[in-house]
């Protein structure tokens, strides 16, 4: 895959025909997990897709009006959010609780399920590549407190540092750790550091997976995909030449395609829902009940594949959507209402900004993606044929454990 490829439309026609034999052998079926997880592990992956759920929901209603598309980690949001939650306090810290879903868990359950999970996602399939990376830079000469520092050290793996924020070459460090987490495809998360900022928690998720099947480069062309205001756009479109093993399951509002990467671990879900429309009231709907029906009901078939290129890039401040989540008091600065006090005392700290930047580029080889989600913390201030040419919800994610790595909403495709 490369980065330079244009953002093409999205378009995904199935046609469920009679089989015929893959003549390349795809990699051995990864079954099961190297372990099984611990009730707190399982809690929490439950926690973060239900967090996931409700935050696809909310930046979807904050960015319709001005993104036609859009995707988001919710993983890297909730693992940013929950290394800054390690020095929240009293009201703030129970803001920050709900909002991620995290009520029925402990603080500690939390960060060592975090440590154990990032270790078993990341070597769990060799034909995909999955790195979490997490970092702490705080101000120079700026007293943070050791416990909240040692334990985002121990159970993040946290690159923790201390750096002159005044020097001009301060956002330049940072921004380089970004782009070696992410291998390039994200280069900045740091344009300038204002004068009241004094912790940057950062979180770097990169995923780059080859197809269980991959296309035919040679059989890409161009075809139709539908706009939410009937207009037609023709955009570069993928196909494998012959049936192909498949998931599949039906609604009567949608039907879901799983299309798997490497030893199918991990999996791109596409679902589509029934007309050109209903994307929106589909994402507005959505629950993680809802979800792990669509993803516990997918079956096998065969049937031959068109799915389009496309690459997508994304920058968003997500204060609004966290706010409306439900942990406004954390950005609570003026009057100062956010207790960090476990980070810092006396209490002088709230959070100012949560930069969330994303990529993704699917072609004939695979899926890559990344995301970057920066925390700053600073002083007080079904047919038989299935035509996906209409906007649609796709996620990536980890099928044995379940977790949800990226979510996103195609709706308004450019043209090619």
């Amino acid at each position: 895959m490369k980065p330079s490829r244009r953002l093409p439309a999205v378009l995904l026609t199935l046609l469920i025909c009679a089989c015929a034999k893959d003549p390349v052998g795809p990699p051995p079926r990864i079954a099961a997990l190297p372990r099984a997880l611990t009730p707190a592990e399982q809690q929490l992956i439950q926690a973060d897709n239900r967090f996931a759920i409700k935050l696809l929901r909310q930046a979807t209603a904050d960015t319709r009006d001005t993104l036609p598309n859009l995707f988001v980690s919710p993983l890297s949001v909730a693992m940013a959010l929950g290394m800054a939650y390690n020095g929240a306090a009293g009201t703030t810290a129970d803001s920050m609780q709900r909002t991620l879903e995290l009520d029925s868990m402990s603080l500690d359950q939390v960060n060592e399920s975090y440590r154990s999970l990032i270790s078993l996602l990341e070597g769990l399939d060799s034909h995909v590549r999955l790195q979490i990376a997490n970092s702490i830079w705080y101000k120079q000469g700026y007293t943070v407190l050791q416990p909240f520092l040692d334990a985002n050290r121990d159970f993040y793996d946290a690159r923790v540092s201390a750096l002159d924020f005044a020097s001009p070459t301060a956002p330049d460090t940072i921004n380089r750790w970004v782009t070696e987490q992410t291998h390039g495809v994200i280069d900045r998360i740091v344009d300038a550091i204002p004068d009241g900022m004094r912790l940057y928690l950062i979180n770097a998720i990169y995923f780059k997976g080859d197809w269980t099947r991959q296309f035919d480069p040679s059989l890409t062309q161009a075809r139709p995909f539908r706009l939410p205001d009937g207009s037609m756009v023709n955009v570069p479109t993928m196909t494998y030449g012959q049936e192909v093993d498949l998931r599949l399951t039906y609604r009567p509002y949608a039907t879901i395609v799983d299309l798997p990467y490497g030893g199918a671990a991990f999996s791109m879900t596409i679902v589509l829902p029934s007309d050109t429309s209903s994307v929106d009231h589909l994402v507005d709907a959505l629950t993680r009940e809802q979800w792990d029906g669509w993803t516990a009901t997918l079956q096998p078939e065969k049937g031959q594949l068109y799915l389009p290129k496309f690459k997508l890039t994304n920058n968003l401040g997500l204060i609004p959507s966290l706010a409306s989540l439900g942990m406004g008091i954390a950005f609570g600065c003026e009057p100062l209402t956010a207790d960090f006090t476990r980070i810092h005392v006396p209490s002088e700290l709230c959070i100012t900004e949560v930069k969330h930047k994303t990529y993704v580029d699917v072609d004939e080889e695979g899926t890559e993606a990344a995301a970057v989600t920066s925390v700053g913390i600073g002083l007080t201030s079904v047919p038989p044929t299935i035509f996906v040419d209409r906007p649609f919800l796709f996620a990536l994610r980890e099928n044995l454990s379940g977790t949800i790595l990226f979510m996103g909403v195609i709706r308004h495709p450019p043209n090619p």
